[in-house]
């Protein structure tokens, strides 16, 4: 089947469509198109991200609908209109959370091209009570609303930004899924001797390359022994304790426990 992943707010999971208009017929489309379609929420505007086959349907495959049309230069300028204004949303809403004294942080505003829904992304560090703001959010922008909580890695994939190396953010540029990055990545990569400063990205998180990288240093740390093992080398037996896959070494104490003595020796 073919499919398309249609993103609308920035910060938002993308949702399947099919490639076609409400009257069936195959709309010619590719990454970075917009279309108009009805979600569950209402008529909105996305962008295609995505464009491939569904070869295993998923168990609501029948849900999965055409969109209404491929926007037009007026919806676009229709939609740039509705939108010039988040930032003074999200402003009325740093005066509520103030005035209410919740922990929360704004981070973007989106309004819906059929102009009926606001939503709002922010950033908490847990759950909060958020129904009164909500109401009087919805009084003061005369439109549904809803909030939308984000983690640091999505403000961070959002807003962009360039790391150590000099390129942009990998959650920005190539990643499209972040997942979770484990202190166990830094262990097995053998730096996390660096210390949490030169290990944390702009996000005050670990840095999604320790995740990103992982994988190539599980493949070429295939056959190694086990951290702990006996292992005999041309300067004696001793055990294993550190492993370097870039180097297709292994770090081995052929010393004594009060005088240690680590040797680097090849994996064959």
């Amino acid at each position: 089947m073919r499919i398309i992943e249609v993103q609308f707010a920035p910060w938002d999971q993308s949702y399947f469509f099919l490639p076609q208009d409400e009257a069936g017929s195959s709309l010619d489309l590719k990454i970075g198109d917009s279309v108009i379609a009805e979600t569950s929420l209402g008529v909105d505007l996305g962008t295609v991200a995505e464009i491939g086959e569904l070869y295993e349907l998923p168990p609501k495959a029948s849900e999965i609908k055409p969109v209404k049309r491929k926007a037009t230069d007026k919806d676009q300028l229709v939609f740039f209109e509705l939108n010039k204004n988040k930032g003074g949303f999200c402003q009325i809403a740093r005066e509520l959370i103030k005035k209410r004294q919740l922990a929360m942080k704004f981070i973007d505003a989106y309004v819906s091209f059929d102009d009926q829904r606001l939503t709002l992304a922010f950033i908490a560090d847990g759950r909060i009570d958020f129904r009164e703001l909500v109401k009087e959010l919805g009084r003061a922008a005369r439109k549904n609303v809803r909030l939308h909580q984000i983690g640091v890695r999505d403000e961070a994939k959002f807003k962009g930004d360039f790391g150590p190396c000099g390129r942009p953010l990998c959650c920005q540029a190539h990643l499209k899924v972040l997942g979770n990055v484990s202190n166990e990545f830094a262990q097995f990569q053998q730096v996390a001797h660096r210390g949490s400063d030169r290990l944390s990205g702009v996000c005050n998180r670990l840095k999604c390359c320790l995740r990103f990288e992982q994988p190539v240093y599980e493949e070429m740390a295939k056959g190694f022994p086990k951290i702990g093992s006996r292992l005999k080398t041309q300067y004696g037996e001793g055990e294993v304790i550190a492993w370097y896959p870039l180097k297709g070494k292994v770090g081995v104490n052929i010393g004594t426990e009060e005088r240690p003595e680590m040797v680097e020796v090849e994996v064959k």
